[in-house]
């Protein structure tokens, strides 16, 4: 059995306003991610209360600031250096900023957009036949004509 989990997709500047209200409301902060797209990065932030979760989701162009929530959740410095330091975004008014120096990596800010590299889509075989529209592949052992 799964418990449903609330989403909330937010503009930037939404952000530390929502971010205040769940923290006067009693929840804490789980933590906050961060994802490379081909064009963005989505940071997912996550908060509990009496076991039920609450994500909210911003997503961010290359370069573009993003606000710092540790001025309302003290622990957030942490979460928002490692997203600097690896992803290369900037995060404004962080309570403790290392200033890009909390990991030490060989390549600076490995998961930015520059750095990643996508896979292309797979291509279809050359030669391969291609298959009929409403016919589908039998599975091995199954009498021929036989649907399931």
């Amino acid at each position: 059995m799964s418990e449903p989990q609330e989403m909330m997709l937010l503009e930037k500047h939404d952000l530390v306003g929502v971010v205040a209200r769940l923290f006067a409301e009693g929840y804490r902060l789980v933590q906050i991610g961060c994802s490379t797209l081909p064009t963005a990065y989505e940071l997912n932030y996550s908060f509990d209360k009496d076991y039920r979760f609450k994500n909210l989701r911003i997503t961010a162009a290359p370069g573009e600031e993003v606000p710092s929530i540790s001025m309302i959740y003290a622990n957030a410095f942490l979460y928002e250096n490692e997203i600097h330091d690896l992803f290369g975004l900037p995060v404004t008014n962080i309570s403790i900023d290392y200033g890009g120096t909390l990991y030490r990596t060989a390549i600076k800010t490995p998961f930015s957009i520059d750095n990643i590299k996508f896979p292309e889509p797979p291509k279809a075989k050359s030669g391969a036949p291609a298959k009929e529209p409403g016919k589908t592949k039998e599975p091995p052992g199954s009498p021929p004509g036989q649907e399931d």
